[in-house]
């Protein structure tokens, strides 16, 4: 395995002088009874967390990512209360979540992605009346914070519609701005661009940067679209296995992953396999031919390259997958 607790990688060396969210040594284990034949069950523990540690400075949006079942969500769960650490000690704006929930729900926001906190059978204006009467939002805040999101995040048109009508992008959408109404210190998002088109996406990114940059709010971010965390996030942590692999910057992970991306060009007529310096041919099928090249790197070399030398239809580049990235991390162990 790649060693990755380097002084570039560790917590302290991207953590600021005012963390809002802070874990020590946090631990969440489960009790899972497992058939072993016929009337016979067999109790093991199932070990999610495993002794994760890190700070994140106020106002900071930080990647937090790693495959299906590595924790991300378990331990996003513990930091909004839903689950009580087994072992450790959490913080989130100075509040204990596992002790004092109900204070801490004023603090936060959070979006699941596969999951909606708005009303199945209500339109999409009365779901966010119940969060302002709920969240006891004055009304002037109120009004200001649901004008920015109808408008940033398109969702004028869908304001009556009833939410088990929408789209799963559309909810998405719906659900940030649900998330976001009471003026949240911390936001956690999970899969928040999942369903959306690229425009639906680009809107949705510029919407959370810019709301990070006015109003200060700290982003949580999961995901598995790189393209999300290129793009909001300077600071990425992997989680893999319950522990924290990586937490540095975007760079260093491709650097310590080896990372590629890939170029696809498809040219007005088949070609023999095409020579692109900088970059290895990875497949030739047709007119279509696909290059790997390494994630840090500049695809406009190549680009020009293609359009100098070769006819042109169209050219599209594949970002690697988060699983791709941590395949190649731990590819070696």
């Amino acid at each position: 395995m790649h060693d990755l607790n380097g002084p570039s990688s560790g917590p302290e060396a991207v953590a600021g002088p005012d963390p809002v969210i802070e874990l020590e040594d946090v631990e969440k284990v489960f009790d899972v009874r497992r058939k072993t034949g016929w009337m016979r069950r067999e109790r093991h523990q199932v070990r999610a967390v495993d002794g994760i540690t890190f700070s994140v400075p106020r106002g900071e949006i930080v990647g937090y990512i790693g495959p299906n079942g590595a924790g991300k969500s378990t331990t996003i769960k513990m930091l909004t209360g839903i689950l009580n650490p087994s072992a450790g000690r959490i913080r989130v704006d100075g509040i204990d979540p596992a002790r004092e929930r109900t204070r801490l729900a004023r603090r936060i926001g959070v979006v699941f992605g596969q999951r909606t906190t708005l009303w199945w059978d209500l339109p999409l204006r009365d779901s966010y009346e119940l969060v302002r009467r709920m969240y006891r939002i004055p009304d002037a805040a109120y009004t200001r914070n649901l004008d920015a999101c109808v408008e940033l995040l398109d969702l004028g048109p869908l304001l009556e519609v009833p939410v088990r009508q929408l789209s799963l992008g559309q909810r998405m959408r719906g659900d940030i701005a649900a998330a976001l109404l009471h003026d949240p210190e911390v936001l956690y998002l999970d899969e928040p661009t999942i369903g959306l088109d690229v425009v639906s996406k680009s809107r949705v990114r510029g919407f959370l940067r810019d709301f990070n940059a006015e109003r200060g709010t700290t982003i949580l971010l999961t995901t598995h679209d790189l393209t999300d965390i290129e793009s909001l996030c300077r600071r990425v942590m992997v989680i893999d296995h319950g522990r924290v692999m990586y937490d540095g910057g975007l760079g260093g992970l491709h650097d310590t992953g080896e990372s590629e991306r890939t170029l696809v060009a498809d040219f007005a007529r088949e070609l023999p396999p095409v020579e692109l310096p900088g970059a290895r041919l990875v497949s030739a099928d047709g007119p279509r031919q696909s290059f790997a090249f390494p994630a840090g790197a500049s695809a406009a070399p190549l680009v020009a390259e293609l359009a100098a030398k070769h006819p042109l239809v169209d050219l599209s580049i594949r970002e690697p997958a988060i699983e791709e990235v941590i395949a190649r991390m731990y590819g070696a162990s």
